[in-house]
């Protein structure tokens, strides 16, 4: 049939971008802009659709993950995703089947909830489900771009058989014991070992959870950085711990950073890890009704720099999630994390070459 306008010849071989184009000829010039942009962009995965139903007065600051993700919407040079959901499998690599199930399942008892932090609801479930997805899809374009970011996250209080401090599933020990699996099975003829993993944690309360999951694990090493009088109470030894102060301010704190980050290093010398887990807590500001440190706006953001630029320069990708933050302002809150994916954003085009 002759399209009005055009002849059947000009169907064939009219001027690309014409109205005469053929429309295979505009699908692969939309192909190759859609190409060309995601090779210029970092991605970022989102959660927030999935609600999370809390009684009027509750802490937990739920409204900030689509403030966060409103905030960065239409940005240059980020790649917005709503995340997939984990499957029950994915969940059990972490998890034990019993706990999963008691989730997924409503068994959780009152002590459970209590301990968790939130009442248990289907729309729960779901939101859990794909904060951990958030980070395995992090994680994958990490490996595959150089940095990844879960615009939520670092529910590093959840342990192999129960969550806490509204934590449900810890989604760094699930996606790192993930990324692991899909690397032997790409790898095990070249690369017989695990990939090697580490955790850098800077969450103003200690990783508790993350810590025992991989307690005995030498191929994932945990670093947890934060206020040594904060929750939880009673810690589980990291790989390395750094207590902090009451109060403590941006220079002692990137002190201590400097020397985790070396230490780190030492460790590593002979077999590097191939993929971070960062976790950019928020709740180390000034501001924070749940932190016990005093670091400014700028402290955190050069927190960020040292440790981006340590990984891009030892070529080691980063999966980053946001992790906490309760600041009295949620919009407080809300911009010291568009920081962090900014200073995310400014490592990875370094990563890529990347222009502005």
């Amino acid at each position: 049939m002759q399209r009005a306008g055009g002849s059947a010849q000009g169907l064939v071989h009219g001027r690309p971008g014409s109205q005469d184009e053929p429309c295979r000829g505009r699908l692969a010039r939309r192909r190759r802009d859609v190409a060309r942009d995601n090779a210029s962009s970092m991605q970022a995965f989102a959660f927030d659709r999935q609600t999370l139903p809390l009684p009027a007065g509750h802490r937990f600051p739920a409204g900030k993950y689509r403030l966060l993700r409103e905030r960065l919407a239409g940005r240059p040079g980020l790649r917005l995703t709503q995340a997939p959901p984990a499957s029950d499998g994915e969940l059990a690599l972490a998890h034990t089947p019993a706990y999963v199930s008691a989730v997924v399942e409503g068994h959780l008892d009152a002590v459970q909830q209590r301990e968790i932090g939130f009442p248990w609801s289907p729309e729960m479930v779901e939101r859990s489900r794909h904060s951990v997805g958030a980070t395995i899809a992090a994680a994958r374009a990490a490996l595959g771009e150089g940095i990844g970011v879960n615009l939520g996250g670092g529910t590093h209080h959840a342990t192999a058989d129960k969550g806490a401090g509204y934590c449900v599933f810890n989604d760094t020990a699930v996606a790192a014991r993930l990324m692991q699996a899909e690397w032997h099975r790409a790898r095990r003829r070249a690369h017989p070992s695990l990939l090697r993993i580490a955790v850098i944690d800077l969450d103003v309360h200690q990783g508790n959870g993350t810590a025992s999951i991989f307690r005995d694990d030498d191929s994932v090493f945990t670093l947890s950085i934060h206020a040594a009088r904060n929750f939880p109470f009673r810690k589980e030894p990291s790989d390395l711990d750094v207590d902090l102060p009451d109060g403590c301010r941006d220079d002692a704190y990137l002190d201590a950073l400097d020397g985790a980050l070396a230490e780190l290093w030492r460790r590593h010398h002979a077999a590097p890890p191939g993929l971070i887990f960062y976790l950019a807590g928020a709740d180390p500001h000034e501001g924070d009704r749940l932190g016990r440190l005093k670091l400014s706006a700028a402290g955190l953001v050069e927190r960020d720099r040292r440790v981006l630029a340590a990984a891009r320069e030892r070529g080691i990708p980063v999966a980053l999630s946001m992790a906490g933050g309760y600041g009295r302002d949620i919009d407080v809150t809300v911009q010291l994390q568009v920081a962090t994916v900014e200073a995310a954003w400014a490592s990875w085009r370094q990563w890529n070459n990347a222009q502005p």
